[in-house]
């Protein structure tokens, strides 16, 4: 016969495996499962780790809410080589580089062997074969204010801090309604946002930025959205100057800037006036909670200079990224 203490109890095991679980800051529920659900803008339920210690990025969103919560990914695309984001303090140039966002490494995403892919849907939805093979891939719009709230909550969940994606959520929307309270009743600046060429391509209203700088007072000359349309419009310049914007927002992707050549464009009052701004990378990846932050800051200086302040890009990063 075995002696009363050979073998431990049924409840005894379970209260170790428990003990154990808090001591590795485990719940029990994820002992056993070490996995959870999401589902993306596809449409798609994916099966990620509970877990997540190697994040790839392909855009910045992923980086913008990880370095939010305090996680660094391993790996990220980039806008443009060589040029890490000021609104990230920098801190992708110690990361993996996979490419430019429109087309990911595949092999470079491999050789970081992450344990998680979270993705810009558009540039990605034709490779997802290719990727899921890689690790598990989640993929969202991240094209609408609406949409970084959710898009916000998920990943946070999925990281393991459900209640600091909601707090980010809650400061951000105060602080637009802080702005657009402070911003003048009776001034509606009229804007463009745009991808700078010889026929520059303007957002709608519904493009996140856009919707920051309506939030507080500003008038998009590119206006809404038709219902099934793109969500952007090319805009000649000569229709630009019939809508004369006072206040132009440029990506800023390199040097190349052909609409500069043409006589029409110094004819436009935002030229005319100095109000043209090539923006940074925060303004084409808005929908995570330190870009668009930034973005509502500068915002409201370049729209209303006299009342709200320049905007120290770094600085105000630092503020939300934890050291």
């Amino acid at each position: 016969m075995f002696s009363s203490f050979a073998l431990p109890s049924r409840r005894a095991l379970l209260s170790g495996v428990f003990a154990a679980c808090v001591v590795a800051g485990m719940s029990p529920a994820l002992a056993e499962d070490a996995t959870q659900k999401v589902t993306d803008d596809r449409g798609v339920e994916v099966t990620v780790p509970a877990h997540p210690k190697r994040v790839a990025s392909i855009s910045f969103f992923a980086d913008d809410v990880a370095l939010a919560l305090g996680i660094k990914p391993v790996a990220s695309t980039y806008m443009v080589a060589d040029r890490p984001p000021e609104f990230l303090l920098g801190l992708t140039r110690d990361m993996v580089q996979i490419g430019q966002r429109a087309k990911p490494n595949l092999e470079l995403l491999s050789e970081a062997k992450p344990d998680l892919i979270v993705a810009i849907r558009r540039y990605t939805v034709g490779n997802a074969p290719q990727l899921e093979k890689i690790a598990p891939y989640v993929a969202w719009n991240m094209e609408l204010l609406d949409g970084s709230d959710k898009e916000i909550e998920a990943l946070a969940k999925i990281l393991g801090k459900p209640e600091r994606g909601v707090e980010l959520n809650k400061e951000f929307r105060a602080h637009l309604a802080e702005v657009a309270a402070k911003a003048p009743k009776d001034s509606h600046p009229r804007y463009a946002i745009m991808w700078g060429g010889e026929v520059p391509f303007a957002f709608h209203d519904e493009n996140t930025s856009a919707s920051i700088l309506n939030a507080i007072g500003g008038e998009n000359i590119a206006g809404a959205m038709t219902p099934g349309g793109e969500f952007g419009v090319d805009l000649s310049l000569e229709t630009m100057l019939e809508k004369d914007p006072e206040v132009l927002f440029i990506y800023d992707y390199g040097p190349d800037r052909p609409h500069e050549s043409n006589p029409i464009w110094q004819e436009l009052t935002a030229v005319k006036n100095n109000r043209v701004y090539y923006v940074g990378d925060q303004w084409v990846e808005t929908n995570g909670p330190i870009a668009r932050e930034i973005v509502l800051r500068e915002a409201a200086h370049y729209l209303y200079p006299d009342v709200f302040p320049k905007v120290d890009v770094k600085a105000e990063a630092a503020k939300i990224i934890p050291a």
